[in-house]
């Protein structure tokens, strides 16, 4: 039998063993293939020249070494295609992150002051259905986080750094842009404005309680603290990029487990008030009831945000094939969501079975001031406000960070060129007074947690589901398709529920809620 020319059996294709960038994700698991441009052009890698047709006139020991460095660069080296504007930009600028830095990032960004309503939404579903609504929101989004994690490298050779470039890849460049620019945009802005409220109206509780009845100096407007507390977070807002600001995180993450602590141990430690009851509140009409549930389960699904900001945080960690970065994320992120969970739950429960139906709509902190103020040291109530002005700082900043990098996003684009230390302190000045101005102008915002749950619900718990068929395309008809498909379109429903009855509500109070208001 004749034999074959040794080029014939190198010009073999290689086995299924021998994966590539083109065919195999960081993760080890396979890539979809969609017939779109990006995928079928041939980008170049530093080992796209290493191919069979290119070995085949080679020598055996020369294609050895070749193939050798090819493995060692799959293995080592970062081959995925990199934008250079992204080296300009505040998310993007530095990629020395790791499962610490993850871990900060999402503790101050998914615990804050949304937790410290939750008794509200627990005072018009009761115990049982109470608990069972923030434990189910609680398993959902940590599974929209896991697919957030798992799709940032979904396609060989691409990060998606940020939310939006996500939805571009799974529902089209303008369908993306529509169905997830407003909500990420409103959530981050939104809860900047709200912070600023917050914060302003804290820092008023605290210079009272410090002052004290000797006081004799003309204190501030509530207007002019907030003014105080913008000019403060634009102060810290000059920190460059979004790996600067980890030491923020970790301040915002200690004092939101610190005060959330507290808040719920000083209500549960006191005497309950009198004629507390534990049922839910009784209204005068069916539609009324209906519509106060709705909000209620907004305020549980506002209690759990931060999705929005995932991508941006994986994005600060570096990523070859050896060490992908889903890796550290997703090593933070369950630590994150671990002390998550010991702060939501404690503080839901704990604040509800201290105030039962009494429970004011401010939350659990106005229920402490309001019932309690008389009975426990001031220095206790003013460590505790002042450590919701320190969470509230810096959760600012990660909320905040979307949007700056939005800015320079624009400006770079056009100009070609990094932007330079005033303009972009310039964007960041006028970012902090447009929502200090806004906040003056909607002085109710801060209490619109249903609403706010219902309009950004899309971004935690329906969009993820349909991003991970629309780009990992599971087999028609499987388990894993169905329940994606069903998980998504029971968030977009639940959306444009829970958004019905946050503006009921809202109309219903007659637009005068306040997250605190002392007695």
């Amino acid at each position: 039998m004749e034999e074959r020319p040794e080029t014939e059996l190198i010009s073999i294709p290689a086995t299924p063993r021998v994966s590539t960038p083109e065919i195999q994700t960081p993760s080890g698991q396979r890539s979809p293939r969609p017939a779109s441009k990006e995928t079928k052009s041939s980008a170049w890698t530093p080992t796209s020249f290493i191919s069979p047709r290119f070995l085949s006139p080679i020598g055996t020991p020369m294609k050895r070494v070749l193939i050798n460095m090819k493995g060692y660069l799959e293995e080592v080296g970062h081959l995925t295609k990199l934008n250079p504007q992204d080296a300009w930009l505040p998310i993007t600028e530095s990629r020395n992150g790791n499962a610490h830095y993850a871990a900060f990032h999402n503790l101050n960004a998914g615990v804050g002051f949304q937790a410290l309503v939750l008794p509200v939404a627990f005072a018009f579903l009761g115990w049982s259905w109470g608990i069972l609504a923030l434990t189910i929101a609680y398993c959902w989004q940590l599974y929209t986080l896991w697919i957030l994690v798992q799709l940032h490298e979904a396609v060989p050779g691409k990060r998606y750094n940020r939310y939006v470039e996500l939805a571009q890849a799974a529902f089209g460049e303008r369908l993306g842009v529509w169905l997830a620019l407003f909500p990420t945009v409103y959530l981050s802005a939104g809860t900047a404005t709200a912070l600023i409220l917050i914060g302003g109206e804290t820092m008023k509780l605290f210079f009272q309680i410090v002052c004290g009845p000797l006081c004799t100096s003309n204190p501030l407007t509530t207007v002019e603290w907030y003014l105080v507390f913008t000019s403060l977070c634009i102060v810290l807002s000059q920190l460059p990029n979004l790996n600067s600001i980890a030491g923020l995180s970790l301040v915002g993450a200690v004092t939101a487990i610190t005060y959330s602590t507290m808040v719920w141990v000083l209500s549960v430690s006191q005497e309950r008030p009198p004629m507390i009851s534990y049922e839910p509140l009784s209204l005068p009409s069916s539609a009324a009831a209906f519509f106060s549930v709705m909000n209620a389960l907004g305020i549980v699904a506002f209690a759990f945000r931060g999705h929005n900001l995932v991508l941006e945080i994986q994005a600060t960690m570096p990523s070859t094939f050896k060490h992908p970065a889903y890796v550290p994320m997703w090593r933070g992120a369950k630590v994150a969501y671990f002390f998550i969970a010991m702060c939501l739950f404690p503080v839901a429960i704990g604040g509800f079975w201290a105030y039962g139906n009494l429970m004011p709509s401010g939350g659990i902190l106005n229920a402490l001031y309001g019932f309690h103020s008389h009975d426990i040291p001031r220095g206790l109530l003013a460590l505790a406000f002042l450590l919701v002005v320190f969470n509230c700082l810096s959760s600012f900043q990660i909320y905040s960070m979307p949007v700056f990098d939005s800015f320079e996003a624009g400006y770079t684009s056009r100009t070609n060129r990094p932007c330079s230390i005033w303009v972009r302190s310039g964007f960041r000045v006028f970012y902090g007074f447009v929502n200090f101005f806004i906040g003056v102008a909607l002085p109710f915002l801060s209490s619109l947690a249903g609403l706010l749950g219902g309009l950004t619900l899309p971004v935690t718990f329906a969009y993820p589901c349909f991003m991970w068929v629309l780009i990992k395309r599971p087999t028609k008809y499987s388990f894993n398709w169905y329940f994606n498909w069903i998980l998504g379109w029971l968030g977009i429903a639940f959306s444009l529920a829970f958004s019905i009855g946050g503006v009921w509500s809202i109309v219903n109070d007659g637009l005068k809620l306040k997250f605190f208001k002392p007695n």
